[in-house]
């Protein structure tokens, strides 16, 4: 009787709004809140992306709701089966990068690729560029490097960070993934509404960086059809296998956990991999990283949605262009992230426009927004790996990179004044 006692008082206690605002006069304190969960998220996040992500989302909790409250929706979030299978399939997207490196089959794609030495210079990065995984910078730098022996310094390590990112801007498997989902929008019918960007990034990275390259490449080994085909198969099993079974399933989660289980295997019986080496690899790529940020992205997320913020964020004077572009790529460029800057952005959009969606074409001028701010953030990860090993420095980076980020930026901001009024 007494534990019964015991617990209802303190399920009350719980239950109650004790949220630091309480003691707050007013609820317009709800910004600086906000604001103190942003700063914390943006600072935590320099060292350790996950962490932050979750302390800024638990502060918004404990800030604005009550103990119980707060629990219930990080229950709520990890226990949700989408998100579950996402951060799931996350961590594994960053292990099927570190077995390609390991079974060779990403160099063998590489060395077979025989578009000349300025469509190498794009493409070597590029393909590299897929695999999720920290410091995957290096991988392509030893190739731009000796692609471009006559090169800048400075110029090679822009292009091993400008057109790393180039197919992931389009990739279904990278950012874009848990981006769309956090924004309800169809992954591949975004991809659509991405391609016109994604075609402005490669025009602007040509003009500025590949178009005064000279000379050619003399390969020293035969072409291997094989050597080609085989590792863009295995490439591509998981979102192949993914695209052709989203239909099939109601949870979309499910054919994309299915489609990179798949890709894990496929690799791992073609390269005849130990299990030994399987597990080393994992825990190289530390692919936990991975499936923790997906939950403190979707965990900030529903604690935005749990939160009475709406109201307040609403009422804010700003225009639909400087949310999506200005303030979408100074986060880009203050975090050196895609998803983090996203996951901040879409609820405030759903707040300040009292919807709960985004259309796609406002998506894509805040993706591409984010994007252009964090391949040129000194905090991104390509950069300074890109920086210190070709021996050049930040100062002579920035003033190169500056010019076409700002041209990029230019025109999504024209396109938004375009078809956002």
């Amino acid at each position: 009787m007494t534990f019964n006692i015991f617990y209802s008082n303190l399920y009350g206690f719980l239950n109650k709004n004790l949220s630091l605002r309480r003691f707050f006069i007013s609820d317009t304190t709800i910004w600086i809140g906000f604001i103190i969960a942003l700063i914390l998220i943006l600072s935590i996040s320099i060292k350790n992306l996950y962490l932050a992500l979750f302390t800024g989302s638990i502060f918004l909790g404990i800030y604005n709701l009550s103990i119980l409250k707060t629990l219930s929706v990080m229950i709520h979030t990890i226990t949700d089966p989408s998100i579950f299978l996402l951060a799931v399939s996350v961590g594994l997207i960053a292990v099927i990068g570190g077995l390609l490196q390991e079974s060779h089959l990403m160099e063998s794609l590489i060395q077979n690729f025989r578009v000349g030495k300025k469509g190498s210079m794009i493409l070597s990065p590029a393909l590299f560029g897929m695999l999720p995984m920290p410091g995957g910078a290096l991988l392509s730098a030893p190739m731009v490097d000796r692609i471009g022996k006559d090169v800048d310094n400075t110029k090679k390590a822009i292009i091993n960070v400008w057109f790393r990112h180039f197919l992931v801007f389009i990739y279904p498997l990278g950012a874009l993934l848990p981006t769309t989902k956090m924004a309800g929008l169809e992954l591949y019918d975004q991809i659509l509404y991405l391609l016109p960007l994604f075609f402005i990034l490669l025009v602007i990275g040509y003009i500025f960086f590949i178009n005064n390259i000279d000379g050619k490449i003399t390969y020293k080994e035969k072409f291997s059809l094989k050597g080609l085909l085989t590792p863009l198969g295995l490439i591509m099993i998981a979102p192949g296998t993914h695209f052709f079974l989203m239909h099939y399933f109601t949870l979309s989660e499910i054919p994309l956990i299915i489609g990179v289980s798949t890709c894990v295997i496929s690799i791992v019986l073609y390269g005849k991999l130990s299990l030994n080496t399987i597990y080393q690899t994992a825990i190289r790529v530390k692919f936990w990283k991975f499936t923790l940020i997906i939950f403190g992205m979707f965990l900030f997320l529903n604690m935005f949605a749990a939160a009475n913020i709406a109201s307040v964020i609403s009422s804010a004077a700003f225009t639909p262009a400087f949310l999506l572009v200005g303030i979408g790529s100074i986060l880009g460029f203050v975090t050196g992230r895609i998803q983090l800057p996203v996951s901040i952005i879409i609820p405030i959009y759903f707040a300040k426009y009292n919807t709960g969606e985004i259309s796609h074409i406002s998506f894509a001028i805040m993706y591409f927004s984010v994007f252009m701010g964090y391949v040129a953030s000194p905090i991104h990860p390509c950069v300074s790996v890109s920086i210190e090993y070709f021996k050049t420095n930040l100062k002579k980076f920035m003033q190169q990179i500056i010019y076409p980020t700002m041209l990029a930026l230019i025109i999504v901001t024209l396109i938004a004044i375009i078809v956002l009024y």
